[in-house]
């Protein structure tokens, strides 16, 4: 009998599917046919029933274990004198059935939330009824509205979660102040960027004796949320949902209640404020040379941002200086040892890569004004090495307790990924490479060896996506990208729960005690997937054959299924986000169409070339059959389409011109067209194989001196491109090669 392997649908636009195993092994294709009976994330049973020519599985459905309750977000239409529902996530191949009663008062054309009432069959459409109605397509805001259904983000507080937010004070009481450090009277600041609303963390630096030699005293306050949310209460209830904040252009799902987080937690200037410290003493070569935790209460002395902070330290004596002349020397020591922690940073070889982040603008009514590169400033910078170090002390710290919690863990890069790289780096000519156990040193020094190379941005990429994906685990490995043995995350405890689990953990080690996690009243999903995981563990073919390893602890099993929530939760929103981003980049392309961009290839495929527009920072697809009329081949290696006549080539960093041919909304897609190949690129494909491109060329590609009389010519229809003049010469040199082997 053939095993039958458990897994989840996932379902493709175009009308397949996918089984994704539990046990991590490779996923399942599943037919059409093989789809009409199931939906995207339903649970199943399969069976794989052959292999295509590369080996891999197809299989077929034999049992529906599990179908959670989904809703489907869709369009409301009437066809025929039928109702129906086109659902919004194409993932949901099939449209939903609504009977004549069960519209409400939904319009057609209007956006709706759908329950299901009847699951589809072999047969049969899936049926179901109008629960809600969120607008007009076209109405502002409706993008986060189809964003936070699709995903599944809770996006409302329950009512015991409200009541209790506002059962809690305005203001820090004396109460709240006992066996707490006063750290009123240090001059700690908030340094965050402009649109920022709720403060997480507060710095402050002096210069200070370190053993026998100078350093300083780095200071980093953190809002101490886990005074007000205590473990098991209504609002702890509603935060481990959401686990993170969930940040959209122009609006915020904030993890706990406006109350706390832009008010009673939030670290504002001027008014008193309970705090988490972590206490460093830093040397001049930027090792933390001791620490210490403790909770206190502090008044923030002022609230700063990135780009005036920059200023002040690019110019001690401007206009923002003078404004701030009280605070200046205490930026001048952050700015200090900022840059000693830079030294370490690069001592241990942390990976460093500069990357382009985009912010969208947007106006009044939610449409896309422009879209703009954040900039990383010294300020970024330097708030960034402090939070590195509270969050390594509190790891530390954490670890030496022999207290369980989640580290922030980051894996080095798999077999597969190493030997790809291995492979690109080999094939581009970088003569640096990759041990068989890399450490991050050797990331960054290929990175720093090739920057001035014009593929750089290209190599940097493949660099990144040799990368694993950061995880919250109670089981630390280490954080391979920043190069430490023990990381987590102590620093945002308003807006990340991890972080609150974090600071529970150290003010139990403090009070010499021991924090249990709550019990929850039914396991979730992410106690589900851990004891589908602890499962496959044993059931896999090598322990099939020997005694199967010994299962965790309840303890561990409990912070691992915290760890698995809270890093799904954490891919949810940033899936939210992206979804969001997208679909207000496709509106705004839509009133583009037709319009020429330069661009950047920005990813080679197999079935095309994906382009990010200058100035624009906006991706879309030249699909491979708008590449020319040739054969085209992916070269995995070197990550590059090449033409197998021309041997033009298409990689990461390739310089191109295209045309907004097409935008779907629906599938968040924005499709191109190549205007030109680029005589450049042809050119060098060209002298590459040994044959001359012909006389020199003007901008438009045009022989020079007689670019008039061609342009007449090509009116009346008779002279070819010079693309197609280019081609024809690489075919008629083919032709005489093909000749001289034949006389031979």
């Amino acid at each position: 009998m053939l095993d039958e392997i458990e897994g989840v649908i996932q379902g493709h636009r175009d009308g397949h599917g996918y089984v994704v195993r539990d046990d991590g092994e490779g996923d399942i294709y599943l037919p059409p046919n093989e789809m009409r009976a199931v939906l995207h994330k339903d649970r199943v049973k399969a069976r794989i029933v052959r292999h295509d020519r590369k080996g891999r599985p197809e299989g077929r459905v034999v049992e529906i274990v599990d179908r959670p309750p989904q809703p489907i977000i869709g369009r409301l239409l009437h066809e025929s004198g039928v109702w129906l529902v086109a659902p919004e996530d194409k993932r949901y191949g099939q449209d939903v059935l609504i009977p004549k009663g069960a519209t409400g008062l939904a319009k057609t054309g209007q956006v709706v939330v759908v329950e299901l009432t009847e699951p589809p069959s072999l047969y049969g459409q899936p049926v179901g009824r109008v629960k809600e109605v969120l607008g007009e397509i076209d109405d502002a805001g409706m993008e986060i509205e189809i964003a936070v259904r699709k995903y599944g983000v809770p996006h409302e507080f329950s009512d015991a979660c409200i009541g209790l937010a506002r059962s809690l004070p305005d203001k820090v009481r004396p109460q709240d102040k006992r066996h707490r450090v006063d750290l009123t009277d240090i001059p700690l600041v908030t340094i965050d960027g402009e649109d920022a609303r709720d403060f997480d963390d507060a710095v402050y630096c002096e210069p200070a004796k370190v053993g026998r030699g100078k350093g300083w005293r780095l200071l980093v306050a953190i809002a101490d949320v886990s005074n007000y949310v205590e473990t098991g209460s209504a609002i702890d209830v509603d935060a481990y949902d959401r686990a993170t904040s969930v940040y959209f252009p122009r609006r915020v799902i904030p993890m706990l209640p406006e109350k706390l987080s832009n008010g009673l937690c939030s670290l504002n200037p001027e008014v008193e404020r309970l705090c988490m410290v972590c206490d460093m003493l830093i040397t001049a070569t930027g090792e933390i040379q001791a620490y210490q935790f403790f909770p206190a209460v502090m008044w923030s002395h002022a609230r700063f941002t990135y780009t005036e902070v920059a200023a002040i330290l690019a110019n001690t004596r401007g206009p923002e200086a003078t404004r701030r002349k009280d605070r200046v020397a205490d930026l001048i020591n952050l700015h200090d040892v900022y840059r000693a922690l830079l030294k370490a940073r690069n001592a241990r070889g942390a990976v460093d890569f500069e990357t382009t982040e985009t912010q969208i603008i947007c106006d009044e009514n939610g449409r896309i004004e422009r879209i703009v590169p954040r900039v990383r400033n010294e300020a970024h910078r330097l708030i960034e090495e402090a939070m590195l170090a509270a969050n390594v002390c509190s790891a530390d710290y954490i670890q030496q307790s022999k207290h369980p919690g989640l580290f922030r863990v980051h894996e080095g890069p798999t077999p597969e990924k190493k030997d790809l790289l291995r492979n690109y780096l080999k094939a581009i000519g970088v003569p640096l490479t990759i041990t068989e156990n890399p450490l991050p040193a050797e990331f960054q020094r290929i990175a720093e060896a090739t920057k001035e190379r014009p593929d750089a941005q290209q190599i940097h990429t493949m660099l990144l996506r040799s990368m694993s994906q950061a995880i919250y685990t109670p089981i630390n490995s280490g954080h391979f990208g920043l190069a430490y043995d023990a990381y987590t995350h102590f620093t945002s405890p308003i807006r990340r729960y991890p972080d609150l689990l974090v600071h529970r953990v150290i003010k139990a080690i403090l009070a010499s005690e021991k924090y249990e996690l709550p019990v929850l009243p039914t396991p979730g999903e992410a106690h589900e997937k851990l004891a589908r995981r602890l499962a496959s563990r044993v059931n896999t073919p090598q322990n099939r054959l020997k005694k199967p390893p010994p299962p965790p602890s309840r303890e561990v099993q409990a912070w691992e299924a915290a760890g698995l929530h809270c890093s799904a939760n954490e891919r949810r929103a940033d899936e939210a986000s992206r979804d969001v981003e997208a679909w207000l980049k496709c509106k705004y392309m839509r009133e583009h169409l037709g319009e020429e961009y330069g661009g950047v290839v920005t990813a080679a495929t197999g079935f095309g070339i994906f382009v990010t527009l200058d100035q624009m920072y906006v991706e879309g697809l030249v699909h491979i059959t708008e590449l020319g009329g040739e054969y085209f081949k992916f070269d995995e290696a070197r990550q590059e389409l090449r033409g197998e006549r021309t041997g033009i080539r298409y990689a990461i960093g390739t310089r191109v011109r295209v045309q907004v041919s097409r935008v779907d909304l629906d599938g968040r897609k924005i499709d191109f067209r190549l205007v030109r190949e680029g005589e450049e690129l042809l050119a060098r494909a060209l002298k590459d194989k040994g044959v001359s491109s012909g006389p020199a060329r003007g901008a438009s590609g045009v022989p020079a001196k007689s670019s008039t009389k061609r342009a007449a010519r090509k009116t009346a229809g008779d002279a070819k491109s010079p693309i197609q003049s280019l081609k024809a010469a690489v075919k008629k040199a083919a032709s005489k090669s093909k000749t001289r082997k034949t006389r031979r």
